[in-house]
């Protein structure tokens, strides 16, 4: 999958921790089981907590990638 093939979007740049994972939580709900979210960040705590979420609440984490201060996330919905 290129990094350019997702279903939806969510734009958390400006936002601190919690904001992005709550944002996360309430967006993955949009997607479709299988269908793939991405996420935009400027928290680098998300580089830790957004890998988490994945790994507890059964997403997969298809990519992370890092362009100067923004994260890009490409999460594929579990379950």
């Amino acid at each position: 999958m290129s990094a350019t093939e997702y279903d939806l979007e969510l734009d958390a740049r400006g936002l601190f921790c919690p904001e992005p994972v709550m944002m996360l939580h309430n967006r993955i709900n949009d997607v479709q089981p299988g269908g793939v979210l991405r996420v935009l960040a400027t928290d680098p705590s998300t580089t830790r907590d957004i890998p988490r979420f994945c790994q507890f609440l059964g997403h997969e984490l298809i990519n992370q990638s890092e362009d100067d201060d923004l994260f890009i996330y490409l999460i594929r919905r579990g379950q």
